[in-house]
């Protein structure tokens, strides 16, 4: 249990059950039973990447050589959490990640298959219309809000700027590998979610949040 532990600790997963405000998130022990049951929707920023990289033919998606890729640390948090999950009995049912090389990698290691790889949660930025970027705000809400599969939880990994736009700025400062995690209500809300921050002692940063679907800053940036 303990390699469970820590892999949930390493990136930082918190959550807030109810509609409380400001109540505290549970632990990672308290977590894991939760998720064994489903019900939850989890959402990940992808895993750590190369600083030094960018994402140098954004209008050509299929040309990963182009892309910002996931560095080794990206790839052994997103296994470790993979595993931890399995190893706890976490159901991943549905999965869905950016186009992009590096969420659709994160999502394939930690979720154990094959993500489904959509526009829906890929990040715009400039090279999209604003229209479109609206759309993918409202699509991604949707797919937050959607119950997931009986017994399972679903998991989504896209971008900063899509968060940002999605779920408003309490989360302007989530880092790459973070995750989320929502309770879908059936009536395309949710009841409850809190974003933890990672470190030393990874703590609940923002529980309670105000209705989900709050303005963004507005702010996009490549940096996703």
């Amino acid at each position: 249990m303990s390699v469970v532990l820590r892999a949930l600790t390493l990136v930082a997963i918190g959550l807030m059950v109810g509609s409380a405000w400001g109540q505290a998130g549970p632990s990672a022990a308290e977590l894991l039973p939760m998720l064994r049951g489903g019900g939850y929707v989890i959402v990940f920023r992808h895993g750590a990447t190369h600083p030094d990289q960018a994402d140098t033919d954004p209008l050509n998606i299929a040309n990963v050589s182009k892309q910002r890729q996931l560095n080794d640390k990206g790839r052994a948090d997103a296994a470790a959490v993979g595993g931890a999950f399995k190893a706890a009995g976490v159901p991943i049912g549905k999965s869905y990640s950016s186009q992009f090389q590096r969420a659709v990698e994160t999502a394939r290691l930690i979720g154990g298959k094959e993500p489904q790889a959509t526009p829906d949660i890929t990040e715009g930025g400039l090279v999209v219309s604003p229209n479109e970027n609206n759309r993918r705000t409202r699509a991604f809400r949707a797919l937050v809000t959607a119950a997931p599969d009986a017994g399972t939880n679903t998991l989504i990994v896209t971008h900063k700027p899509n968060i940002l736009d999605a779920l408003g700025k309490d989360w302007f400062e989530i880092k790459e590998g973070e995750a989320s995690i929502f309770k879908p209500d059936g009536s395309g809300n949710w009841s409850g979610a809190c974003r933890s921050v990672s470190g030393p002692r990874p703590r609940s940063e923002t529980c309670g949040l105000r209705a989900p679907f709050s303005k963004s800053s507005g702010r996009r940036r490549s940096w996703g």
